[in-house]
């Protein structure tokens, strides 16, 4: 029963999202093309943007009515304060006027006592006018190199079961995790990044 009601949730997210022809259509209206944006690591300096980018794409993923900026923008302060540690990485997508559409969040852990790393997809975020074309796949496939490159092969993300990007996440190859009662509580696995990698 939880299942279906957590399945019926994420339908109802997911038809409020524009489809590809609207978000296609408000794309050229901007004189974007899908050739104009850009792909880059974040830095202490885009901790405003990105944390007011955080709070608008969360609410509107979970139709929040308040976007709380100055909640994020401190989480984000908090992350970079812990200087460069190599445990987490940021990667955003730009448009041709510098503003910030869209952002993933990567990060690497450790097995107690084990020397083998895994790859925790915490975040990955686009503005709702900029679904659907092909942006998230680009952010998703860099977390997979960024990763890649610092040998991790497994990947896993751990959501909430109501989002209406689940099925943007199966599309990437996401395997659904479930507790041992049988519930989808929003968590996927993917197994074999080098594989993922040599597909796309």
């Amino acid at each position: 029963m939880k299942n279906f009601i957590n399945s019926i949730l994420r339908f109802l997210n997911s038809v409020k999202r524009p489809s590809k022809k609207t978000n296609m259509r408000k794309l050229q209206a901007r004189g974007e093309s899908l050739d104009s944006f850009t792909f880059r690591d974040a830095t202490e300096n885009d901790i405003p943007e990105l944390g007011r980018l955080h709070a608008l794409t969360w609410a509107e993923t979970y139709g929040a009515k308040n976007a709380n900026i100055h909640l994020r923008q401190n989480q984000w302060r908090k992350a970079f304060s812990k200087g460069d540690d190599g445990s987490w990485f940021c990667i955003l997508v730009i448009n041709k006027t510098n503003g910030l559409v869209g952002f993933a969040k990567g990060k690497i852990f450790r097995n107690k006592n084990v020397t083998e790393q895994h790859g925790d997809l915490d975040k990955i975020y686009l503005l709702r006018d900029y679904q659907r074309l092909g942006l998230g796949k680009k952010l998703f496939d860099f977390v997979v190199q960024r990763f890649l490159s610092k040998g991790i092969n497994d990947m896993v993300l751990f959501g909430v079961p109501q989002n209406p990007s689940c099925g943007f996440h199966e599309a990437m190859g996401g395997e659904r995790l479930y507790s041992e009662k049988g519930t989808f509580d929003g968590g996927y696995r993917w197994r074999d990044l080098k594989k993922l990698a040599a597909s796309a």
